[in-house]
């Protein structure tokens, strides 16, 4: 079960992203792929012996990471700016 509803997705496209529509953007695909590791997460701190979906949350991890990787390479104001807004760095 997918725990992003339509309107959430849309509601972080139009946040990070410049519009609803624009979900090709890296910083929408990002925070997207950060929500979806926030909720995880809680799951795997209830549930220490799903293994499965660890190794989901660490193909998330990695995707989100490649995809900062590229936005720190293409766009390195837009990616502190994102970093900020996401909390992901202290």
């Amino acid at each position: 079960m997918s725990a992003i509803t339509k309107e959430k997705k849309a509601s972080i496209f139009a946040t990070y992203g410049g519009s609803e529509k624009n979900t090709g953007s890296i910083e929408g695909q990002i925070a997207l792929l950060t929500e979806r590791i926030n909720h995880i997460a809680t799951h795997q701190k209830e549930n220490k012996k799903d293994f499965s979906t660890n190794r989901g949350l660490m193909k998330l991890v990695g995707e989100r990471k490649s995809l900062l990787s590229y936005l720190s390479k293409t766009n390195l104001q837009g990616y502190r700016a994102l970093l900020e807004k996401l909390g992901l760095r202290k």
